[in-house]
């Protein structure tokens, strides 16, 4: 049966080696087709993980926010005729706080075979580095970008930390990492716990849980670095 397979990519800069299985690049040279998230980083990406690849022989579908369910409907097609194919996020692993979400529920309607790759997910590895509670976690994703309304979401995420004893992760654009966390300090009790951590798996990587009574000793520059929040008690 044709596979669908679900392609993780780094998290920025740094050695395959490092983060991605040698299986990998088996799967991936033998792939014609593609489904991507944005063409040019998915071509750099593959000529990284094996150069001889001919990238003009590949065939690439971009799927971003603007792809249409019709159009995504009709990706699926080079499987459905019987080829093997991938997608590919800008970082990380598919389909996670991604939009190839949309195509691996199609696949799963049709009932094709969809088999994720092992690689990195900066959720999971700041979630394993936080010290918080890995058997009940929510991520949330992006909060509302309006104060008022952001303010009412944290409040609600740290109500469920403290009621459910759940750890809740939650992500913000880097070139607003430092408000989203001058408004956590700001909206959360000091003596709740918040995980900051930022540029994983990158030797710039930061990873620090303090109650946020301490944070506001010192706080960290977060400015365009890609970064997980979780806060827990």
């Amino acid at each position: 049966m044709a596979t669908l397979y679900l392609i993780p990519t780094s998290l920025g800069e740094t050695s395959f080696d490092k983060i991605l299985p040698a299986y990998n690049t088996e799967i991936v040279s033998a792939l014609k087709y593609f489904i991507v998230e944005d063409i040019r980083t998915a071509r750099r990406f593959l000529k990284k993980t094996n150069p001889a690849i001919v990238i003009d022989d590949l065939t690439f579908y971009a799927l971003n926010q603007h792809t249409s369910h019709e159009e995504i409907s009709t990706f699926l097609k080079p499987l459905i005729d019987g080829n093997d194919m991938g997608v590919i996020s800008e970082a990380g692993c598919p389909a996670i706080a991604d939009p190839g979400a949309d195509v691996v529920a199609l696949a799963q309607e049709k009932q094709l075979q969809v088999v994720p790759l092992v690689g990195p997910s900066s959720i999971l590895l700041a979630l394993m580095a936080s010290g918080f509670n890995g058997q009940s976690f929510a991520f949330v994703g992006y909060l509302p970008i309006q104060p008022a309304d952001r303010s009412k979401a944290l409040k609600r995420l740290e109500n469920r930390v403290f009621s459910e004893s759940q750890s809740q992760i939650f992500i913000e654009t880097p070139y607003r990492n430092m408000k989203m966390l001058e408004e956590i300090l700001s909206v959360c009790q000091p003596t709740t716990k918040l995980c900051i951590a930022a540029d994983i798996t990158l030797e710039t990587e930061f990873i620090q849980t303090k109650t946020l009574k301490n944070w506001k000793k010192q706080l960290p520059d977060l400015n365009k670095r890609p970064c997980i929040f979780i806060l827990y008690k």
